[in-house]
């Protein structure tokens, strides 16, 4: 047996007699496409996994914060003997949950770019309401020579009533 005298070789492909020969211009166009779109494509696969991020961040925060405010309404006193309490031990907890949450010190953290240690909840009581601020802070997203930006502050405000038995209504001189 005479492999390949006479015969179309298994390992190369001969020219047929009426194929033109290739010129260096059309060889491997799809390939530098290909190598010339990739990039771009990743790029703006990355930017659209940055802000599905944002706007997943954005739902965490208004979840995290209704936690907080509705936590802080059902356990928290009105009477100036508990506030040490409030303030130390129950808000205390409630920032450590709402910052586990959200995701601060772990990878989907580190993805949704969040900056600081921790989210920044603040809750003022007035007479009425009690006003409970969630603001988190982001990293700056900074794309080598294309783009940078500044980092981005998100704040949520809830406001809660106080834990009271309403107080009825008399309209002054209509006994």
């Amino acid at each position: 047996m005479n492999f390949g005298v006479g015969r179309r070789s298994f390992f190369r492909r001969e020219r047929q007699p009426t194929e033109r020969p290739r010129t260096a211009a059309s060889a491997g166009q799809a390939t530098t496409e290909t190598v010339l779109l990739l990039p771009m494509f990743v790029f703006f696969l990355y930017a659209f996994a940055k802000i599905f991020a944002a706007l997943v961040l954005i739902q965490k925060m208004e979840i995290a914060s209704y936690y907080a405010a509705r936590r802080w309404q059902l356990e928290s006193h009105r009477n100036y003997a508990y506030v040490g309490h409030d303030e130390g031990v129950l808000a205390i907890d409630i920032k450590k949950r709402v910052a586990d949450y959200l995701g601060y010190g772990t990878p989907i953290g580190k993805f949704l770019d969040l900056d600081g240690g921790a989210p920044v909840l603040t809750i003022e009581r007035t007479q009425v309401w009690q006003v409970v601020y969630l603001r988190v802070r982001t990293k700056p997203v900074a794309v080598s020579w294309m783009y940078k930006s500044k980092g981005f502050d998100f704040e949520i405000t809830k406001y809660v009533p106080n834990r009271d038995r309403p107080i009825a209504f008399e309209l002054p001189g209509m006994k």
